[in-house]
């Protein structure tokens, strides 16, 4: 995918680290970056928090929040990319959670509706995707929505 490549360049140009911190796309994004060449000298690792118990433990995020809204929301994507960029001490973190597809639960009735958020030192920013692809193709979308939105926020 041409944006993890993209921001692999921008992010070694610029001598900045990245973490990342999935949940519906599963390591993908993890992987997309890895792909690109020079990935190694600025992806720094990630955290795959499908479970709410790691969401918890393992990115920070409140566990009142999973409780009452569940993990498909604004605030879990921007905690979990906050708790990612903390824990790895990165510059830029990224975070997706969402449903996927193509079935949906009674806290995630809403097939396709997806959060990707970035967080860095300047700010933070999260973006609501709603898909209608398949599985596949909403987990592709959101990783590139994710590699996206530090293209566009990037300060440099």
């Amino acid at each position: 995918m041409d944006e993890a490549a993209r921001v692999i360049r921008l992010l070694t140009e610029s001598e900045e680290t990245i973490a990342t911190a999935e949940s519906c796309t599963g390591g993908l994004l993890g992987k997309l970056l890895t792909d690109a060449p020079g990935a190694s000298a600025v992806y720094l690792g990630g955290v795959i928090s499908y479970a709410y118990a790691v969401k918890e433990k393992f990115l920070g995020v409140e566990p009142d929040l999973l409780r009452e809204k569940g993990a498909v929301c604004e605030e879990v994507a921007l905690q979990m990319a906050k708790g990612a960029r903390e824990r790895f001490g990165a510059d830029f973190a990224l975070a997706t959670t969402g449903n996927a597809g193509p079935g949906a639960d009674e806290k995630n009735p809403n097939v396709g509706e997806i959060y990707v958020a970035c967080v860095s030192e300047s700010g933070t920013v999260c973006q609501k995707l709603q898909l209608s692809g398949t599985r596949e193709e909403n987990r592709t979308e959101a990783c590139r929505a994710a590699l996206t939105l530090l293209l566009e926020n990037h300060h440099a």
